[in-house]
C-alpha cells in the first residue's frame, strides 16, 4: 500500500507487487480497521451523588453510557471490586440498573444498604468510572420531635428549635409551626411580623412579653422519603424573665463560635443568640478573605436582619466567609463568630474531550471545574488512579500505552464530580513483530554460521544483535547486515566466519521502534571445551535484585555453578542458582552481597572453565524532610532550612530549587552553606515576594537521587503587576481597562466609580449587561458618554493598606444628534425657531440646508442663524420672522468635528384652520340615532383632529346644543342618544390643531318611534300570604315612554336559579300617577322570588327593571324534626333530643322547637299535654311524675306557625320510693287480734314490692314490731295481743328503690266486743266495656256481720251478670255502659253497722259521631264532625273514611278539636261516600251513617257543530277548543268516523289532547260521513254524533240526503193493524220477559236483609236491555272503544298495551260488536273458536319452578295472561295517581292437570262445570300490601271478574321475585262473579319506577279504589262465567314498557305515560253495578274469603252464602270494568 511506503517513488513498485502482498494487506486491514467511528465510553446518564430511599419503597439506580462498541456496565465498590446480586436485597438488571428492592427492617445489611458504589463502563478503547454514589437505605423508624423550653429576657427575641433525632435528621425537615389556637405559622417573606419561621426551621418570636409566657407551640415535620408528617411530641413554651437591673448581653459558650455549611440558591440564617437588658443592638460584619479586616454586612432585598438573626435568601458562593455578630447595649458587649461555607454543586469538564496525538508528541488535558468547596482534584486512566492532583495533566511524549480514557475527579466532603476525555494515537502505529527467526542449532567448529531475523512494524523497526546480553559489533569474523523488503519488513542477518567453540552461546535479535520492542533468542551450540567469556563489573543499587547469566561457550556442558570465596552458591536464602547458569540475588545489600562471584563450567570429561564477576552495591541518597514553619512569614523576615542526607554513597551532590528553578548561592538573596558532605543549609536574609513558593532539596549520587519539598508562604502586600492609567475610548466601542496586582494572599481587585464629575467619593459599580469586572479587568461594552468619569481600582489582601489607583475614562464622541428627524409646526404668519443640538467633542461646526439646498441667511432676511456653546456640545438655532406656506419644507442641520459628522432633519409644517365640511347627508336613522356622511374639507395642512357634530331639538336655539366628537379620519358617523319621534337640526364643524372651521349647513331629521327605554319605577313586592306576593309599581318617566305605553309584562321566577321568568301581562292605567299592582298566586311557601317588570308600547317591550327579591310569607315546617330520641335521667327528668328538619322543608326560619309531652295514659287528652319551648336541639323535661311512661312529640315553629309533629316517642321516668299508703284502718277482731287494712299509695312511684306493718304497744317502752306483707295483700291480722291494751299501727310501702313514707298512725285495742266494721275503703273502680268488674267489701265482726249491697240506691238482687262472692265482694260480668254508678256495701251485726260506697266508671269505645256536609268544591269536600252526646270516656279523635263511587276506601285522621275537616285532592264531578268513626283509648267506636255526596263539576258539554267542524274535500278539521269542560278539565277525546251507509265505526284516534285541533284525513270527496266524538273528563264522558258531507273536488257542496217521509198517526195505526200477525207475538214476548225480570229481582232482593245495602244490579246478559233514558246509567257504564281496529300508540310510549286487539279466525265476529245506544240491545256477541296449540311460549315471569308454559292460544286472544306470571295492574283514573297500581301473580294453569270441577278461588254455584270461561285456567293472585291496615267497618274484599274479550293490559313491569304473596280478607268480604263483559279493562301501565313501591301512598288509595272497600288487602281477578267448559290457557303478558318522564300531559303529573284505549289515559268507565254495602251486623252471615274458599273447595258453601254473594255481585254489564 502506497501510504505505507517511506518514499513516493516506490509507488509503482508497490502497485506491481499488489497481487503478491494481497494476503498481507488483508491481514493488515483486519488487524487495523478504520476507527473513525469508534470511540471509548462516555456516560449518557450518570447516577447522582446520593441515593437515599426508604426500605418500603426501594430504589433503582440507572447508569447509561455510549461508545462504539457499546460499553459494558459494571457496578463496583469504592475500592474497585465488582458487586454482585444479593438475593432480595440487591440485584443488577439486564439493562445495567442497580436495583435495591423493598426489604424488611430486619433484613438491613450495612455492606449493602450503606455503601459507596460506582458505575464502570468499559469497551476495548478504555474504561471510565462514575462519580461516587453514596447509597443509603433508611428503615422506617418511629421518631418524635421535641421542643425545649426557652428562657428569654423580656423584650428580647426568642428562637424555638424543633429538635429532631439524629438518626432521621437528614430526612426530616420542619414544615410549619402551630400555636395553641391552631394557627399555622409557615415560611414567609414577611419579616416584620411577630412570628417568623426561619429557613432552617426555627420559630423566631420578636420582642417577647409576659403574655408570650402563656402560649405553647408545636412544630410539624415532614419526612422527605416517606412523605409522612407529624406534630412534635412536646409543646414548646417560653419562660419570660423580668430583669432586676441592667444585664449585659450574654452568649452561651457553645454559641460563640459556629460553622455552617449551606447549599447555594437556598435561604439560610446565621444566629446571634444573645440576650440582654436593655434590648441590645446587633451588628453583622464579614471578614475580607485572608485578612483580619472586616466590613459591615450590607442589608438589602436579599440580605435581611431580624433581631439578631441574619437571613440570606438565594445564597451564592460569594457569601462564604467568616461573619462576626457584635452585640452591644448600655451595659456591655459580646460577639459571635460564624464561618459560613456556601456550597455549589460540583461539575467538571475536560478540555479537549477527545484528542488524537502522534507518537512522541505531547498531550495536555485541562480539567475545568466549578462548585464549592473543592477539596481534591485527581486523575484516573481507564478506571485506575495515576497519582496526579493538578488541574492540568500533561504527557510530554505520548506512547502507545498512553492511549485510553482519562478522567478528572473533583471532590469535597459531600459530593464528587467527574469528566472524561479520550486520548487516541495519531497515524498508524504497529509495534515491532518478529516474523521470521533463527532456531537453536548445534554444530562442529569450522564452518561459517548465518543467523537471520525478519521483523515488521510501523514505523520500520531497527534490528540489533546480542550474544549473552552483550551487543555484537562488526569485526573481521562477525558481520551484521539488514535490508527492507518490498512489503516493508526488515531482514537482518548475522554472519560468523569460521565458527569456533568460543562462539557458542545465547544469541538474541532485538527489533525496536519508537512504539515498541520485539526480540527473539536461541542458543548456538558449538562442540568444544567449556569457555566462559569475560564478564564486566556489575554495579547494582542496594535493595534491587541481581540477575546475571554465566556466558558459557563450548558443547556439551555438564554443569554450571557459581562460587563465592570458593563456596558454591547458594549460601543463603536470597541466592538462587539455576542449571542454565543464571544467578539471582534478591534485595542486595552492600555488606552481605558486594563481592567477586565465580562461574565454573564443566563438561563430562572433567574439563572446566572459570570466569569472575565483580558485583558492586551502591546506596542511593535519602533526604530528611525540612520545613520553614507552619505560619506564613512576612516580607523582610529571615528564613532558613537544613537539608540533611543521612544515607547514600559519596560523593553526594546536594542542590536547591525554588518552584523547579535552581537556586544559585548569592543570587536573589539566597545564601547556601554546605556544612559538611551530607548537610546543606539555605538562608534568606530578607524575604520578599520572590521567595514565596515550593522549595526542593535534591541529593543525588551514582545510585540515584532523592528529594524533599517544603512550601514557604510569605505574606506579601499587594503590588501592581499592571497599574491602570487614564484611557480614552471611541464612543460605542468595547472598552477594557486592566488592573492586575500580585501579593500573598492573592489580592482582591475591585472597581468603583466616582460620584459626580470629580474624584473623591466612590460607589460600587452596578452589575449590568455592558459593565463587568473579570479577573481585575474592567469591561465596558458599547461605551457611551454616560460611562465617562473617574474610576478607582483597589487591590486588598489584608497585608498592609492595599493598593489603589484613580484613572479617568474619557469617551471621544463624534457629533451626534439625539433626534435624527422631527416634525415642527408653525402657524402661518407667526415667527418660528428651528433648533439643532449636537453633542460630541468640541469644536463642532453646524450648517443648515433647506430641501437639500444650502441655506444662506444673506439671501433672505427672514432667516437668522445663531449658535450657542453647551457643556456637552453646540446648539444652533434658525429663526424665521414670519412663516409662509413656502416654509413647509425639510430643513437639515449638519454637524462636524474632528471625530466625524452627523446630521438631523426638521420637517417644517406651516398650518392653518381647515375649511368647513360640506355635502352633509343623512344615510339612515332610527328612534335614537341617525347615520350621517359628509365630504372632507381642506385640512389646513394640519391633520383634522376631529369633527364636531352639533345637534339640537328643532324648537331650541343653537345655544342649547349637544355635540358628538368624531375622529378626523372618518367621513361617516352616527349620532346617538336622540329621543325617538323628535325633530332635530344637525350641522358639523371640522377641527385641527390650529382651530375650528365654520359650521356646515344644517339638516333637519325626525327620529322614529321605539320601545320604551325606561324601567318601571317604585317597584315594591310585599308578601300577601304564604303563596301570594303583591307587586306594585309606577310607570317609567314620561320621557322614556317613546310612544304610548300599552301595558306591562310582570315576570317572576325563583331567586338564585337559572330558570326563565314567567311573565304576566297587565294593561296600562291611564290615570296620571296611579300605582299599578298585580298579585302573584300559587307560589311556594317561604320562597324568595325575583320580580322584574317591563313596559311595552306598540313597538315592543322596554328594559327589564332591576330584580326585586321578596320572600313569600313563612309557612309551617312540612317535615317534623328527625332522629327524635329521649333518655331518662332521673325519676322526674327526661332528656329529649332531635335533629332539625331538612332546610327545604322548613318553609321559613325555625325560631323555636316545641316539645309536647304528657303521661302516655293521658296523651289523647289535649288539655293534659304540656309544652316546652327551646331554641336548641335538645332539652330536659323537669317535674315529671315518677315511674311514669311519657309520650313526647317535637315540632319546629316558624313565624308561620307550628310545623308537623314528629312521630311520638316514649320514655319512662325512673322509679323512686313510694308515698305513704293513703289510708289505714285498724279493726278489732277479738280479744287478741286486730285487722289492719290500708289503701295503696296514691303515687307508688314504681312497682310495690311489699308493705311493712309496724305495731307498737302504747305507753310502755316496748320495741316496735314489723311485719312484711306481700304487695298484693292489703290487710294484716295482728295476733297474740294483750286484751284491753291500746296498740299503735302504721304501714309503709316499698319499691325496688327503698321504703317509702309511713302512713298515719292509728290506735286500736283488742276487746271481746267486735263490732261490725268494713276493712275495705271507699274507692273508684274503672272497668272496660265488656270486661268483668269486682268490687271488694271485706268485713269483720262478732257475731259475723250481714253484708248487703245497693246499686245506685236500689237493693241488689243477684242475676246472670251480677252475684255476691263469699268474701262479700260484688262481681259484675261483661260490664256495659249502663253499669256505671255508685255501689254501696253495708255490714251489720248486733253490735254495730258500717258501710262503704264504691263508684264504677265504665270505659267504652265511642258511639257513632254525627257527620254533616259543610261545603263542596270541584276537588274537595268539607265535613263537620260532632261526637255522640252519650259518650262518657274522653274522645281522642276521629277516623274519616271516604271513597269515590267506584274506588277504594281511604282514611284520614282528624283531631278531636277539629270542628271541620277538608278532604282534598278528590276527583272532579264524582260521587263520594263518607263516614266517620271515633276512637279513644279503648278503641275505635261505631261508624256514623254514610254521607253520599259529590264534588262539583259536570261532564263535557257539546259545542255547536259549525264552531267544531270545518269540512274540506278529503279531510275534516275538528276544533276541540269549542268544547266546554263542564268545570272539570278535559283529559282527552276519542274520534271515530264511518261512512253513513256503513255499520262499523272506524276509530281515528283514542288520545286527542283537548287544546289541539285535529284533522281527519283520507276522506273521499262528496261523501256523507258520520262522526262520533267521545269527550272525557274526570266527571265522565259525553258522546256526540255529527253528520257531514265532504266537499267536491272543486270545493262545492253536495245535495242533502233524502229523508223518509214523516208519517201521520193514522198512517202509523194503519201500518200496525195491517201487520198484527207480527206485532202480537212480539208484544207477548216482551211482557213475558218483563215479568220474568221482575220475579228474578224480587227473589234476589230477599237475599239481602240489610235495608241500608245499596245495590246497583243491572244484569246485562245477552238479553239485557240498555235503558237509554237513564243518563246516570250511562255515566256509570262509561265507554269502551270498539275492538275492530288497531289503536295508534300513545305519544311517548314505546309499547301500547291497549294496542293489542284480539281478532277471531274466520269471520266469527258479529257486525254489532260496537255499542251504540241507538242499536240492538244485544250489545256484544261472543266470539268463539277452537283452541289452537301453541309452542315455545316461555314463562318469562314465572314465580314457581316448573310453571306450565302457555301451550294453547284461543284465537282472538293472542295476548292473554300466562299462569304464574306476575303483573302490575293500573286502574280507574290511574293516570291521576299511578302509584296506586298493585302487583298480582296469576295462578298456575290447571287445564288438564288438576281434576277438579273448578279451580280454587273461583266462586261458582255447586255443580257448575269445571272451567267457568275460556280463560279460567289463569287467575290473578294479589300481592300483599306491605303496610297492613285494619279493616274499617263496612269494608269488603271484593273479587271481580274481568271480561275476557279484551286483554287486560296489565302491569308491564317485570316480576319482582322477592316479594311474598299474601292475601288478607276483611270481615264481611264478598266474592263476586258473573257473566263478564265482551272486553277486558284497558287498564293503564304504570311507570317502571312505581312498579314495586306504590302502596296506599296517594290521594286515591289502591288502584281502582272506586271498586270495593279499602278494607281488603288485596283483590284477585276471577274468570267470568262465560263459555263454560272451554278451557283456554292465557298467553304470556305484554312486554314491559319504558316510562318516559318527558311525556307528562296532565297536571304536570310525572306518571302520565300511560296507554289509552278510550280509557287508557283517563279511565272513567265502563261502570257496572257495584255493591256499596255496610258492614253486616250478623256475624253468622259473615265469612272471610279464606273460609269461603275452603267451603267451595269442599263444595260446602251453603245457599245463603252464595246467595249473598250473588246478590252483591252477580250480573255485571257488558261494560263492567274491574279493578284488581
Amino acid at each position: 500500500m502506497a501510504y505505507m511506503m517511506p518514499n513516493e517513488r516506490l509507488k509503482w513498485l508497490t502497485l506491481c507487487a499488489a497481487v503478491a502482498v494481497l494476503a498481507t494487506v488483508s491481514s493488515t486491514l483486519a488487524a487495523n480497521p478504520p476507527d473513525a467511528d469508534q470511540k471509548g465510553p462516555v456516560f449518557l446518564k450518570e447516577p447522582t451523588n446520593r441515593i437515599d430511599f426508604s426500605n418500603s419503597t426501594g430504589a433503582e439506580i440507572e447508569c447509561k453510557s455510549s461508545g462504539n462498541p457499546m460499553p459494558e456496565i459494571i457496578w463496583v465498590r469504592s475500592d474497585g471490586t465488582a458487586v454482585g446480586d444479593v438475593p432480595g436485597l440487591r440485584q443488577i438488571s439486564s439493562d445495567g440498573k442497580l436495583v435495591f428492592p423493598p426489604f424488611r427492617a430486619e433484613d438491613y445489611r450495612q455492606e449493602v444498604h450503606a455503601q459507596v458504589y460506582a458505575c464502570l463502563a468499559r469497551n476495548q478503547f478504555g474504561s471510565i468510572i462514575s462519580r461516587d454514589v453514596h447509597v443509603r437505605a433508611v428503615v422506617n423508624q418511629f421518631y418524635e420531635a421535641e421542643i425545649m423550653t426557652e428562657y428569654v429576657i423580656k423584650g428580647n427575641a426568642a428562637v424555638l428549635k424543633c429538635s429532631i433525632p439524629s438518626f432521621v435528621a437528614d430526612f426530616v425537615r420542619v414544615e410549619s409551626w402551630i400555636d395553641e389556637e391552631g394557627n399555622v405559622l409557615s415560611f414567609s417573606d414577611n419579616y416584620d411580623g411577630k412570628y417568623l419561621v426561619l429557613p432552617s426551621g426555627e420559630l423566631h418570636i420578636r420582642e417577647v412579653g409576659p403574655e408570650d409566657g402563656y402560649k405553647s407551640y408545636q412544630c410539624r415535620t415532614k419526612h422527605r422519603l416517606t412523605g409522612e408528617t407529624r406534630l412534635s411530641a412536646t409543646k414548646g413554651r417560653l419562660v419570660i424573665t423580668e430583669p432586676v437591673g441592667s444585664v449585659a448581653p450574654k452568649v452561651d459558650m457553645h454559641d460563640k463560635m459556629d460553622f455552617a455549611i449551606k447549599s447555594s440558591n437556598t435561604s439560610l440564617n446565621l444566629f446571634c443568640k444573645a440576650q440582654g437588658y436593655p434590648m441590645p443592638a446587633f451588628r453583622w460584619y464579614k471578614f475580607i478573605e485572608g485578612t483580619t479586616r472586616k466590613q459591615a454586612v450590607v442589608l438589602n432585598d436579599r440580605v435581611k436582619q431580624v433581631s439578631g438573626t441574619l437571613i440570606i435568601k438565594d445564597a451564592v458562593v460569594e457569601d462564604s466567609g467568616k461573619y462576626l455578630c457584635v452585640v452591644n447595649n448600655s451595659v456591655g458587649g459580646e460577639s459571635v463568630e460564624t464561618v459560613l461555607t456556601v456550597t455549589a454543586p460540583l461539575s467538571a469538564k475536560i478540555d479537549p474531550p477527545t484528542q488524537t496525538i502522534d507518537f512522541g508528541r505531547p498531550a495536555v488535558f485541562t480539567c475545568q471545574y466549578t462548585g464549592n468547596p473543592i477539596k481534591t482534584v485527581s486523575w484516573m486512566k481507564d478506571g485506575k488512579a495515576i497519582g496526579h492532583s493538578e488541574p492540568v495533566l500533561r504527557i510530554e511524549s505520548v506512547k502507545k500505552e498512553d492511549k485510553g480514557m482519562y478522567q478528572c475527579f473533583v471532590r469535597n466532603d459531600q459530593e464528587s464530580a467527574e469528566a472524561s476525555a479520550e486520548l487516541k494515537l495519531g497515524g498508524r502505529f504497529d509495534p515491532p513483530v518478529i516474523r521470521q527467526a533463527f532456531q537453536e542449532e548445534t554444530m562442529e567448529p569450522g564452518p561459517s554460521v548465518f543467523l537471520k531475523c525478519v521483523a515488521g512494524g510501523n514505523p520500520t523497526p531497527e534490528i540489533s544483535w546480542e550474544l549473552d546480553g552483550k551487543k555484537i559489533a562488526n569485526n573481521d569474523r562477525y558481520q551484521v547486515g539488514q535490508y527492507v523488503t518490498v512489503n516493508g519488513d526488515v531482514v537482518s542477518y548475522l554472519n560468523i566466519t569460521s565458527v569456533h567453540a568460543n562462539d557458542g552461546g545465547l544469541y538474541k535479535c532485538i527489533a525496536k521502534s519508537k512504539v515498541g520492542v520485539a526480540e527473539h533468542s536461541a542458543k548456538l551450540n558449538v562442540y568444544g571445551l567449556p569457555y566462559i567469556r569475560q564478564m564486566e563489573k556489575k554495579a547494582i543499587v542496594a535493595g534491587e535484585t541481581l540477575i546475571v547469566t554465566c556466558p558459557v561457550a563450548g558443547y556439551p556442558i555438564d554443569s554450571i555453578v557459581w562460587e563465592r570465596d570458593n563456596r558454591p552458591l547458594p549460601i543463603n536464602r536470597k541466592q538462587k542458582v539455576f542449571p542454565n547458569g543464571t544467578l539471582i540475588i534478591e534485595n542486595v545489600e552492600r555488606n552481605s552481597d558486594q563481592a567477586t562471584y565465580t562461574c565454573v563450567a564443566k563438561n563430562q570429561e572433567g574439563y572446566s572453565a572459570r570466569g569472575s564477576l565483580e558485583v558492586q552495591v551502591m546506596v542511593p541518597p535519602q533526604v530528611l524532610p525540612f520545613s520553614f514553619g507552619e505560619a506564613a512569614a512576612d516580607v523582610g523576615d529571615i528564613a532558613s532550612a537544613n537539608c540533611v542526607v543521612p544515607k547514600g554513597d559519596s560523593p553526594l551532590d546536594i542542590r536547591w530549587s525554588l518552584n523547579s528553578a535552581p537556586i544559585i548561592n548569592g543570587e536573589n538573596g539566597f545564601n547556601l552553606v554546605r556544612w559538611n558532605q551530607r548537610t546543606s543549609m539555605l538562608n534568606i536574609d530578607s524575604l520578599n515576594a520572590f521567595h514565596r513558593g515550593v522549595y526542593r532539596c535534591t541529593a543525588s549520587n551514582e545510585a540515584g537521587s532523592s528529594e524533599s519539598v517544603a512550601e514557604l508562604q510569605v505574606n506579601v502586600p499587594p503590588r501592581w503587576i499592571l497599574e491602570p492609567t487614564d484611557k480614552a475610548f471611541a464612543q460605542g466601542s468595547d472598552a477594557k481597562v486592566e488592573c492586575k496586582a500580585d501579593g500573598f494572599p492573592k489580592p482582591q481587585v475591585t472597581w468603583k466609580k466616582a460620584v459626580g464629575d470629580t474624584p473623591g467619593e466612590y460607589k460600587d459599580l452596578k452589575k449590568s449587561d455592558n459593565i463587568r469586572v473579570e479577573e481585575g479587568t474592567l469591561h465596558i461594552d458599547n461605551i457611551q458618554k454616560t460611562n465617562e468619569g473617574y474610576y478607582l481600582c483597589e487591590a486588598i489582601n489584608g497585608i498592609g493598606s492595599g493598593l489603589s489607583a484613580v484613572i479617568m475614562v474619557s469617551v471621544q464622541a463624534p457629533p451626534e444628534f439625539t433626534e435624527k428627524l422631527r416634525n415642527q409646526t408653525a402657524r402661518r404668519g407667526e415667527p418660528a425657531v428651528l433648533q439643532c443640538e449636537a453633542k460630541g467633542e468640541k469644536p463642532i461646526g453646524i450648517l443648515w440646508n433647506m430641501n437639500n439646498m444650502r441655506l444662506d441667511p444673506k439671501n433672505d432676511n427672514r432667516y437668522t442663524i445663531r449658535e450657542e456653546i453647551l457643556s456637552a456640545g453646540v446648539m444652533s438655532s434658525l429663526s424665521i420672522k414670519r412663516t409662509e406656506r413656502s416654509d413647509s419644507a425639510l430643513f437639515t442641520c449638519v454637524a462636524t468635528n474632528a471625530f466625524g459628522s452627523d446630521d438631523a432633519s426638521i420637517n417644517m409644517i406651516v398650518q392653518e384652520v381647515p375649511e368647513m365640511p360640506y355635502a352633509l347627508k343623512v344615510l339612515d336613522k332610527s328612534g335614537r340615532s341617525v347615520q350621517l356622511s359628509w365630504a372632507q374639507p381642506y385640512d389646513g395642512n394640519s391633520p383634522l383632529n376631529r369633527y364636531i357634530i352639533e345637534f339640537k331639538r328643532s324648537r331650541a336655539s343653537w345655544d342649547e346644543i349637544d355635540r358628538v366628537m368624531v375622529p378626523g379620519h372618518t367621513t361617516e358617523a352616527q349620532v346617538q342618544k336622540l329621543s325617538p319621534a323628535t325633530t332635530y337640526n344637525i350641522r358639523i364643524v371640522a377641527e385641527n390643531e390650529i382651530g375650528s372651521s365654520q359650521s356646515s349647513e344644517a339638516v333637519t331629521i325626525i327620529t322614529a318611534e321605539e320601545a320604551p327605554s325606561g324601567k318601571p319605577q317604585n317597584i315594591k313586592v310585599d308578601p300577601v300570604n304564604q303563596t301570594t306576593l303583591r307587586v306594585m309599581w309606577k310607570p317609567p318617566p314620561r320621557s322614556d315612554w317613546n310612544g304610548e305605553i300599552l301595558g306591562y309584562y310582570v315576570g317572576y321566577k325563583l331567586s338564585n336559579t337559572n330558570s326563565s321568568y314567567i311573565f304576566e301581562t297587565i294593561n296600562f292605567i291611564t290615570e296620571e300617577g296611579k300605582e299599578h299592582s298585580l298579585e302573584l298566586n300559587n307560589l311556594r311557601v317561604y320562597t324568595q322570588y325575583s320580580v322584574v317588570i317591563q313596559a311595552f308600547n306598540k313597538i315592543g317591550a322596554g328594559p327589564l327593571s332591576d330584580e326585586e327579591k321578596q320572600f313569600t310569607a313563612e309557612g309551617t315546617p312540612s317535615q317534623p324534626p328527625s332522629d327524635t330520641a329521649c333518655t331518662t335521667l332521673t325519676s322526674q327528668t327526661i332528656r329529649v333530643s332531635w335533629v332539625s328538619p331538612p332546610l327545604e322543608s322548613a318553609n321559613g326560619v325555625i325560631k323555636t322547637y316545641k316539645v309536647v309531652y304528657a303521661p302516655s295514659e293521658e296523651w289523647y287528652d289535649e288539655t293534659k299535654r304540656h309544652y316546652k319551648k327551646t331554641a336548641s336541639s335538645d332539652t330536659v323535661l323537669h317535674g315529671l311524675k315518677k315511674y311514669t311512661n311519657y309520650t313526647m312529640q317535637v315540632l319546629a315553629t316558624t313565624a308561620g306557625g307550628d310545623g308537623v309533629r314528629s312521630v311520638p316517642i316514649h320514655c319512662q321516668t325512673e322509679p323512686d320510693v313510694p308515698e305513704a299508703p293513703t289510708d289505714v284502718k285498724a279493726l278489732v277482731m277479738g280479744n287478741a287480734a286486730i285487722l289492719v287494712s290500708w289503701r295503696p299509695p296514691a303515687q307508688p312511684n314504681g312497682i310495690i314490692t311489699q308493705y311493712t306493718v309496724y305495731s307498737k304497744a302504747e305507753g310502755a317502752e316496748t320495741e316496735t314490731k314489723t311485719q312484711k306483707v306481700p304487695h298484693y295483700q292489703m290487710s294484716f291480722e295482728a295476733t297474740e295481743l294483750e286484751k284491753n291494751k291500746p296498740y299503735e299501727f302504721w304501714v309503709t310501702a316499698s319499691t325496688t328503690i327503698g321504703e317509702g313514707q309511713q302512713s298515719k298512725s292509728i290506735v286500736a285495742m283488742p276487746s271481746d266486743q267486735v263490732p261490725a266494721k268494713i276493712a275495705s275503703f271507699d274507692d273508684t273502680f274503672t272497668a272496660t266495656f265488656k270486661e268483668d268488674a269486682k268490687m271488694p267489701c271485706l268485713a269483720v265482726g262478732a257475731p259475723q256481720p250481714e253484708i248487703t249491697w245497693k246499686i245506685k240506691g236500689v237493693d241488689f238482687s243477684a242475676n246472670d251478670r251480677m252475684r255476691l262472692l263469699p268474701d262479700g265482694s260484688l262481681l259484675i260480668k261483661s260490664v256495659n255502659r249502663q253499669d256505671a254508678g255508685d255501689y254501696s256495701c253495708h255490714a251489720e251485726n248486733s253490735i254495730a253497722k258500717d258501710s262503704i260506697t264504691h263508684k264504677l266508671i265504665v270505659l267504652a269505645p265511642p258511639q257513632s259521631p254525627h257527620v254533616t256536609l259543610s261545603a263542596t268544591t270541584t276537588d274537595a269536600l268539607t265535613v263537620r264532625l260532632k261526637p255522640h252526646e252519650g259518650d262518657t270516656a274522653p274522645l281522642h279523635g276521629y277516623t274519616l273514611h271516604y271513597k269515590p263511587e267506584f274506588g277504594e276506601w281511604e282514611t284520614a285522621e282528624v283531631s278531636v278539636e277539629s270542628q271541620k275537616h277538608n278532604i282534598e285532592n278528590l276527583l272532579c264531578g264524582s260521587r263520594y261516600q263518607v263516614y266517620a268513626t271515633g276512637f279513644n283509648n279503648i278503641g275505635a267506636g261505631e261508624a256514623s251513617d254514610i254521607l253520599n255526596t259529590r264534588t262539583k263539576g259536570q261532564k263535557p258539554k257539546l259545542p255547536e257543530k259549525p264552531r267544531f267542524i270545518e269540512v274540506s274535500s278529503n279531510s275534516v278539521s275538528l276544533h276541540f277548543k269549542a268544547w266546554k269542560d263542564g268545570g272539570c278539565p278535559m283529559s282527552h277525546f276519542v274520534v271515530e268516523s264511518k261512512k253513513r251507509d256503513q255499520l262499523e265505526w272506524n276509530q281515528i284516534s283514542n288520545n286527542v289532547k283537548p287544546d289541539n285541533n285535529y284533522v281527519v284525513l283520507d276522506l273521499e270527496p262528496a261523501t256523507w260521513y258520520n262522526l262520533r266524538i267521545t269527550a272525557h273528563n274526570s266527571a265522565g264522558f259525553t258522546v256526540a254524533e255529527y253528520d257531514f258531507a265532504t266537499l267536491t273536488v272543486t270545493g262545492g257542496t253536495i245535495a242533502p240526503s233524502r229523508d223518509l217521509p214523516e208519517l201521520s198517526a193514522e198512517d202509523t195505526i194503519r201500518i200496525i193493524l195491517s201487520n198484527l200477525n207480527l206485532v202480537v207475538p212480539v208484544v207477548a214476548a216482551l211482557l213475558v220477559i218483563i215479568i220474568a225480570i221482575i220475579v228474578i229481582c224480587i227473589l234476589r232482593s230477599k237475599g239481602n236483609h240489610h235495608k241500608d245495602d245499596v245495590v246497583y244490579n243491572q244484569t246485562m246478559g245477552p238479553g239485557a236491555t240498555l235503558d237509554k233514558r237513564r243518563p246516570d246509567l250511562r255515566d256509570e257504564l262509561g265507554y269502551i272503544a270498539p275492538p275492530n281496529r288497531k289503536l295508534p300508540p300513545v305519544p311517548g310510549s314505546n309499547y301500547n298495551t291497549c294496542d293489542r286487539i284480539k281478532r277471531g279466525r274466520g269471520g266469527l265476529r258479529s257486525n254489532h260488536s260496537t255499542w251504540d245506544p241507538r242499536r240492538n240491545p244485544n250489545l256484544y256477541e261472543e266470539l268463539k273458536a277452537p283452541p289452537v296449540p301453541m309452542h315455545g311460549i316461555g314463562n318469562h315471569y314465572g314465580h314457581a319452578h316448573g310453571a306450565p308454559e302457555c301451550q294453547y292460544r284461543h284465537p282472538g286472544m293472542e295476548d292473554e295472561i300466562c299462569p304464574y306470571a306476575t303483573f302490575h295492574l293500573l286502574g280507574f283514573r290511574e293516570e291521576m295517581d299511578p302509584t296506586k297500581a298493585m302487583n298480582f301473580q296469576t295462578f298456575p294453569h290447571q287445564n288438564g292437570h288438576t281434576p277438579v270441577p273448578g279451580h280454587a278461588g273461583t266462586m261458582l254455584p255447586p255443580g257448575h262445570p269445571g272451567h267457568v270461561h275460556s280463560r279460567s285456567g289463569s287467575q290473578s293472585m294479589p300481592r300483599a300490601n306491605r303496610y297492613q291496615r285494619k279493616n274499617s267497618q263496612g269494608g269488603q274484599s271484593s273479587i271481580y271478574t274481568p271480561a275476557p274479550e279484551y286483554d287486560d293490559p296489565a302491569n308491564c313491569a317485570e316480576e319482582d321475585q322477592y316479594r311474598r304473596y299474601t292475601r288478607v280478607n276483611s270481615q264481611g268480604g264478598s266474592l263476586y262473579s258473573g257473566p263478564g263483559p265482551e272486553y277486558d279493562d284497558p287498564a293503564n301501565c304504570a311507570p317502571e319506577e312505581d312498579q314495586y313501591g306504590s302502596q296506599y301512598g296517594g290521594p286515591y288509595g289502591q288502584p281502582y279504589d272506586h271498586y270495593g272497600s279499602r278494607g281488603s288487602m288485596g283483590r284477585r281477578s276471577i274468570g267470568s262465567a262465560r263459555n263454560p267448559g272451554n278451557g283456554s290457557p292465557e298467553p304470556p303478558p305484554p312486554p314491559p314498557r319504558n316510562h318516559d318522564m318527558s311525556n307528562s300531559s296532565f297536571n304536570d303529573s310525572k306518571e302520565s305515560n300511560e296507554i289509552s284505549e278510550a280509557e287508557c289515559d283517563r279511565d272513567h268507565g265502563p261502570r257496572g253495578n257495584y255493591g256499596a254495602v255496610k258492614r253486616s251486623p250478623q256475624p253468622k252471615d259473615q265469612r272471610t274469603t279464606e273460609e269461603m274458599r275452603k267451603l267451595i273447595e269442599r263444595n260446602e258453601a251453603g245457599p245463603k252464602q252464595l246467595q249473598l254473594q250473588q246478590t252483591n255481585g252477580a250480573g255485571f254489564t257488558a261494560y263492567d270494568t274491574m279493578a284488581v
